[in-house]
């Protein structure tokens, strides 16, 4: 906390003069926390934080791909550890906690105890995001890997029946402003999406009715958040990345529905 608190006070002390960049990389399901994280850090400390938001495997591979990113914020722990253990970013930071979540389409009874046996219905549209691009896709796998546990059988059948409506570099793009999770939804193309439980609120704002219904605890899968800054990212940047692990900023992701990090 007191490397926070002095990279706080560096903050205060930095002018408007500086007006210095840091590009952040963070994964899609941030982009409404650190809009506004990145609206208050620029409002301390007098610099700009220019965003691009995606899913965070191909993030990832555009870092390492040399693209001109100076702090990256994935969905999981592992991709930015992956370009640390190549030389491309510094130590990898725990920066939030989020955890899967079922978004279920109006007018279907289902709940947490009758969840995996809905979705192993023949007849019903389970929606999740690309493994390996996004890893929000990954944490449902894992979910339909825990699922065998209870039914033997139904990993093999829930793998093959999941649709990967996002993540992607080709998925299907919402209007503009709508939760491409909500839009999915209410589209029809699945009836059930396994998504984080803050995506699931953000597309209950939007689509009245669309249910959420958190996973039991045999299926219960966490995200851990991580956090890097780039190698060769100029000062600005690191500044910007504790400024994000900082109790002004957990607060903003908090209300965002966010869990501190793990300590």
């Amino acid at each position: 906390m007191r490397i926070i608190a002095v990279a706080l006070t560096m903050l205060t002390m930095t002018g408007p003069a500086a007006a210095a960049i840091a590009s952040l990389y963070a994964a899609g399901s941030l982009k409404a926390a650190l809009t506004d994280v990145a609206k208050a850090f620029e409002t301390a400390s007098g610099n700009k934080v220019e965003a691009k938001f995606g899913p965070s495997g191909l993030l990832r591979d555009e870092i390492a791909g040399g693209a001109a990113a100076h702090v990256f914020a994935s969905a999981n722990m592992e991709h930015p550890k992956s370009l640390h253990e190549t030389g491309k970013s510094g130590p990898v930071t725990m920066l939030a906690r989020n955890r899967l979540c079922a978004l279920i389409r109006p007018g279907l009874n289902v709940g947490s105890e009758t969840l995996l046996t809905t979705m192993l219905e023949p007849q019903i549209k389970v929606g999740t995001s690309t493994p390996k691009a996004d890893p929000s896709g990954d944490y449902a796998f894992e979910v339909f890997a825990r699922a065998e546990k209870l039914k033997p059988g139904a990993k093999a059948a829930l793998e093959a029946k999941a649709l990967k409506l996002t993540g992607a570099a080709d998925s299907a793009k919402p209007p503009a402003g709508r939760s491409v999770y909500g839009w999915h939804v209410a589209e029809g193309r699945a009836d059930i999406f396994l998504t984080y439980c803050t995506n699931v609120i953000d597309a209950q704002r939007q689509n009245a009715g669309q249910q959420m219904v958190a996973l039991p605890d045999d299926l219960a899968v966490g995200a851990d958040y991580g956090l890097t800054v780039i190698s060769g990212a100029p000062p600005t940047a690191g500044k910007f990345a504790q400024f994000i692990l900082s109790p002004a900023a957990q607060k903003i992701l908090a209300g965002y529905g966010f869990a501190p990090p793990a300590h």
